[in-house]
């Protein structure tokens, strides 16, 4: 984390991407065909599960099934460790999804600069 600061604030001020804006590069930029990422979640489970709008994301399939096994089961809060796996496993690959995305985007960036500054040379 602390690079990350560095490098926000001291060194590389103009090639850091900013994480709350969208990237600013085509996400089909660089591959011959990318697969998008899509929510699995339906609305009616949305309605139903009456989820928050922080925990709508791409893992929020997960989180209805866990939220609806701990209704199903309530005192026994032990039988819904499955559920309880898949949606803490699907959260940790949408993080690493997207520091990969974060990663790519800081790249092109300094990529951009790099040729910007030959052209200008």
């Amino acid at each position: 984390m602390g690079s990350h600061l560095a490098r926000t604030y001291i060194t590389e001020r103009d090639t850091e991407p900013d994480p709350l804006k969208p990237p600013s590069f085509d996400p089909q930029f660089g591959f011959g065909e990318r697969k998008e990422r899509e929510m699995v979640a339906t609305q009616e489970q949305m309605n139903l599960a009456q989820l928050p709008t922080v925990q709508r994301d791409y893992c929020a399939h997960h989180l209805i099934k866990l939220m609806k096994c701990k209704r199903d089961n309530w005192p026994n809060f032990l039988a819904c460790q499955h559920e309880r796996h898949d949606w803490d496993y699907c959260e940790h690959q949408d993080y690493v999804m997207r520091m990969k995305e974060y990663e790519r985007e800081r790249r092109l960036l300094k990529r951009k600069k790099r040729l910007e500054e030959v052209q200008a040379a």
